[in-house]
């Protein structure tokens, strides 16, 4: 078959192209051209005729360097408090000199600087900032071993009651607050937050000296006492401390002398480490075995011990004709990879721990902690109030000292 030939129209048959139509056309030319730029340009094609754009690409900023600044303590020591102003940030920082990471110690409050080291410190964490530049400080005190370099003597001169001081102490507040299945409500100092008294506060610095941590019984079933703790005020890493105490010896009376690891908000408990000083139950209750769990001992005691993660250990501490109802300083020599328990004298050292000597995660080498005085009512160790019980029971502590290692 031949092939045929398509008609082309003549030319008088040809209508013009109307304006608005060349206007599409053109328009349509445009755009294919940008299209064919648009690797290398960046544009807009609308019909509404907009122009070409152009895109911006933020770069992120570092955080602000942290801030190292520092309060006197006693004979040469500092305590050293770290700061950042970015929103958000985490502060990490390191004891050794070595570069702090986000896996160092996390800041959480003032700590002691009592010998010879360098401290590092970086800002992270914060939305949309990088890790900050590293802040770092060298301490060079050389303060020889066995010197005070922090305490407080609960002092007072005056002829009425004081709070303890709220540069050194917090507390810890409510029914239950803490575990253990204490009986007790926690008031903070002059609380008067329902069941606690202001006018009967449970903790308070007599006339003349010495911290009074008070148990009452203000109604039926209803117990308060007091918890002070230094957690976000001030802390420590290594070195000796010790308290003058006098406990009361009572059913259900449960005082307390201890420390925990600073980073426990963000290491929690029992992996943050606990360093239990002295802890003590009526005598007439059998060592760690709590109420009912066998026959009194026959004698008086006193317990320390360490807890960690599958980390436990501590025996009581007896003597012929002990008795935790006169007073006794009990102590703590905190060195690394050590730590050990006196009382009375640090040469009277009756306990000592190092991850060698015990199983589990030793986590006492991993930053400071803080220090807890706390009188419990009732709980599973000690067992609750009875019709024996003494309302008021006063633990009475005369000072806390801290020495170089």
């Amino acid at each position: 078959m031949t092939p045929q030939i398509a008609d082309v129209p003549h030319a008088e048959n040809l209508r013009p192209i109307p304006q608005k139509v060349w206007q599409s056309f053109s328009k349509l030319s445009l755009c294919v051209a940008w299209l064919g730029l648009a690797l290398l340009i960046p544009s807009g094609c609308g019909g509404s005729g907009s122009g070409m754009t152009t895109t911006t690409t933020s770069t992120a900023q570092d955080a602000a360097t942290p801030t190292i600044t520092t309060t006197a303590a006693l004979n040469g020591a500092k305590i050293v408090t770290l700061s950042d102003t970015t929103s958000g940030a985490t502060i990490y920082y390191t004891l050794d000199g070595s570069t702090p990471t986000n896996t160092s110690q996390a800041y959480a409050g003032p700590f002691l600087v009592d010998s010879n080291i360098t401290v590092s410190a970086i800002a992270s964490n914060a939305p949309a900032y990088l890790n900050s530049k590293v802040a770092t400080q060298t301490f060079s005190p050389n303060i020889a071993s066995n010197t005070l370099v922090w305490s407080d003597e609960f002092a007072n001169s005056g002829s009425t009651n004081i709070l303890p001081s709220s540069t050194n102490w917090t507390y810890d507040t409510g029914t239950d607050c803490c575990g253990n299945d204490e009986q007790e409500t926690y008031c903070a100092a002059g609380s008067s937050t329902s069941p606690c008294n202001p006018s009967s506060p449970n903790a308070y610095i007599a006339p003349g000296g010495g911290l009074n941590i008070v148990a009452e019984n203000p109604s039926t079933g209803v117990y308060t006492s007091a918890r002070l703790k230094s957690e976000g005020l001030f802390s420590f890493m290594y070195g000796r401390i010790e308290a003058e105490i006098l406990v009361p010896e009572s059913q259900a009376m449960w005082p307390a002398f201890w420390m925990l690891g600073s980073n426990i908000n963000s290491v929690p408990w029992p992996a943050c480490g606990e360093a239990d000083i002295m802890e003590h139950i009526d005598g007439d209750n059998t060592p760690f075995g709590g109420p009912g769990t066998g026959p009194a001992p026959g004698y008086d005691w006193y317990a320390a011990s360490v807890h960690g993660t599958n980390l436990n250990g501590g025996t009581p501490y007896t003597t012929s004709g002990f008795s935790a109802a006169t007073w006794h300083t009990y102590g703590m020599i905190w060195t690394k990879g050590q730590i050990q328990y006196y009382i009375d004298s640090p040469t009277n050292i009756y306990e000592t721990f190092t991850p060698t000597n015990i199983s589990g995660t030793w986590p006492f080498d991993q930053g400071p902690m803080f220090i807890i005085l706390n009188l419990a009512v009732g709980g599973t160790w000690p067992g609750d109030v009875n019709s024996s019980t003494v309302f008021p029971s006063t633990m009475q502590v005369k000072y806390v000292r801290i020495y170089t290692p």
